[in-house]
C-alpha cells in the first residue's frame, strides 16, 4: 500500500521542477525588472534632492548600461564557477548596491550604486534558467513550467513597478526605492540556497575565467556604449563631436575582435549571416526604445507639468501594467493562430494610436479620467511588439543559436533604455510641448515599423 502512494509523487518529481524552486528563482529574477522600473516615479525627487537634472539621467542609464554588458556575461560565468555561486553572488551585490544607494551622499555615489545593482540584478535570469535546465536533465523534468513561473515574476514586476515606486517614494521618500530590495535579497538567498542544488564545478582561476568571459569583447562594447551616451546626451547641450572618432575606433575594433574570437561576447557572425535575426533586433531596438520613452516619459511629465505627488503617477501608470499584461496574453493566442506578422503589425497599430494619444494629452485641461484612459492604451502595443519579435527570433535561430539571439536580444533592449534616457532628455524641457515630441517619435517609428512589417518576406512564412 505504501508503495502505491509512493508511485504518483515519484512520477511528479521526475516529470515537473518542484514549484518551490520556481518561485525561490522567481523572486531573484524580481529585482531587475523592479529596479529597472521603479526608478521612473523617483528620478524627479532624485534631481531635486541632489540639484542636478542632468546628472539625474546617468542614474537611469547607469543600471541598463551595466545590465547590457554582465547579462551576456552572466551565464557564462555560471557555467565556469557555477549557477548557483553566481546567482547567490549577484544577490550579494544587489545588497551592496541598495545600501550605498540609501545613503549616497552625492549624484555620483548614486550613480555608482546603481551600477553596482545593475551589475547584480543581471546575474539573476540568466544563472536561474541554467539552474533550471541543470535539474531538468538530472531529473529528467521538464522546464516548461518553470520558466513559466520565472517569466511572470519578471513581466509582474515589470508592469507593477512604477506604481509600487510611486507609493513608496509618496509615502517613505525617494531611498526606500533602494533598501526595499534589502527584504528580498535576504528572503532570496536562504531560499535558493535551500531549494537548489549545489554546484558541482570547482572555482577555477581567474585566467580562464577572463578567457572565457572575452574581456577584451565585453571592454570595447562597454566603451561603444558609454561613449555614445555621453555623445548623444550632450547634444541637448554642447554636443561633444571630438567622440565621434572615439566611436568609430570602438566599433570597428569591436567588430574585428568579435569576428576572430571563438568565443565572442556578442556573436557578430551571426549577424552578419542571419538577415532575419538582425532587422528583428533593429525592430526590437526600435519598439523598446519606444516602450521605455513611455515608461519613464510619463511619471515624468505628470510629476513636472501636471504637478501630480510621486504615488499618484504611479498609480496613473497601473492600467499601462494591466493592459500590457492583458496584452501579452492575447499576442500569444494570435501569435500561435496567425503569426508573427499580424502579431507585430497589431503592436504597431497599437504603437501608432499610442504616440497620437500622448500628443493629445500634452495639455493641461486633460482631465484626469482622460489621462486614465491614455494610460491603458499605453500597454497595449508592447505585448503585442514583445510575443511577436521574440517568436521571430525563435523562428529563424537554430537550435544551437537560439540562445545567443535571446542574449543578444535582452542587449538589444536594454541598449533602447538608455536611447530612451536621450529621447527624453532632449525632448522632455519644462513647459516646451515634451510630450507632443515624445509622441511624435512615436508615431514616426510606429509608421516606419508597420511598413517594413507588411512588406517583409520573412514575416510572411514565420508561425
Amino acid at each position: 500500500m505504501t508503495a502505491t502512494r509512493s508511485e504518483p509523487n515519484a512520477v511528479e518529481t521526475a516529470t515537473r521542477i518542484p514549484l518551490s524552486t520556481s518561485i525561490g528563482l522567481g523572486t531573484g529574477s524580481m529585482l531587475q525588472p523592479l529596479n529597472s522600473s521603479m526608478i521612473a516615479v523617483a528620478v524627479v525627487a532624485i534631481a531635486a534632492h541632489y540639484g542636478s537634472p542632468s546628472a539625474a539621467t546617468w542614474v537611469i542609464s547607469a543600471l541598463y548600461i551595466a545590465t547590457a554588458v554582465t547579462g551576456p556575461a552572466a551565464g557564462r560565468l555560471g557555467e565556469l564557477f557555477g549557477a548557483r555561486r553566481v546567482y547567490t553572488a549577484g544577490l550579494v551585490l544587489i545588497a551592496i548596491g541598495s545600501i550605498m544607494g540609501t545613503l549616497a551622499p552625492s549624484i555620483g555615489w548614486l550613480i555608482a550604486a546603481r551600477v553596482i545593482l545593475g551589475i547584480g540584478t543581471a546575474t539573476q535570469y540568466p544563472t536561474a534558467m541554467t539552474i533550471v535546465r541543470t535539474m531538468a536533465e538530472r531529473t529528467g523534468a521538464r522546464t516548461s513550467s518553470a520558466i513559466a513561473v520565472l517569466s511572470v515574476c519578471a513581466q509582474s514586476m515589470v508592469a507593477l513597478g512604477p506604481t509600487l515606486g510611486g507609493l513608496l517614494v509618496g509615502l517613505l521618500g525617494w531611498q526606500s526605492i533602494f533598501w526595499v530590495n534589502l527584504p528580498m535579497v535576504v528572503v532570496t538567498f536562504l531560499w535558493v540556497r535551500r531549494v537548489t542544488p549545489a554546484d558541482t564545478q570547482r572555482i577555477g582561476g581567474l585566467r580562464p575565467a577572463l578567457a572565457a568571459l572575452d574581456v577584451p569583447g565585453l571592454a570595447l562594447f562597454l566603451g561603444l556604449l558609454t561613449s555614445t551616451m555621453f555623445l548623444l546626451l550632450s547634444l541637448g547641450g554642447s554636443p561633444a563631436w571630438w567622440l565621434l572618432p572615439v566611436i568609430v575606433v570602438l566599433a570597428a575594433g569591436f567588430v574585428a575582435r568579435e569576428r576572430r574570437t571563438t568565443g565572442p561576447f556578442i556573436d557578430v557572425r551571426a549577424l552578419v549571416r542571419n538577415r532575419a535575426l538582425t532587422l528583428t533586433l533593429g525592430r526590437t531596438f526600435a519598439v523598446y526604445t519606444c516602450f521605455y520613452c513611455i515608461f519613464f516619459g510619463v511619471p515624468q511629465w505628470l510629476m513636472t507639468e501636471r504637478g501630480f505627488s510621486a504615488m499618484t503617477a504611479g498609480l496613473l501608470m497601473l492600467p499601462v501594467a494591466v493592459t500590457g499584461i492583458c496584452a501579452t496574453m492575447l499576442a500569444t493566442a494570435i501569435n500561435t493562430r496567425a503569426g508573427a506578422r499580424v502579431t507585430l503589425a497589431i503592436g504597431m497599430v497599437g504603437l501608432l494610436i499610442a504616440g497620437l494619444a500622448l500628443g493629445l494629452a500634452e495639455t493641461v485641461e486633460t482631465p484626469l479620467i482622460g489621462l486614465v484612459l491614455v494610460s491603458f492604451l499605453l500597454g497595449i502595443p508592447n505585448g503585442f511588439n514583445n510575443i511577436g519579435n521574440q517568436n521571430v527570433i525563435n523562428a529563424v535561430s537554430g537550435v544551437h543559436e537560439v540562445g545567443t539571439a535571446i542574449g543578444m536580444y535582452r542587449t538589444v533592449q536594454y541598449m533602447a533604455a538608455n536611447m530612451a534616457a536621450v529621447v527624453l532628455e532632449l525632448a522632455l524641457r519644462p513647459g516646451d510641448g515634451g510630450l507632443r515630441t515624445v509622441g511624435l517619435f512615436l508615431v514616426i517609428v510606429a509608421a516606419l515599423g508597420l511598413v517594413g512589417v507588411l512588406a517583409s518576406r520573412t514575416l510572411r512564412s514565420v508561425r
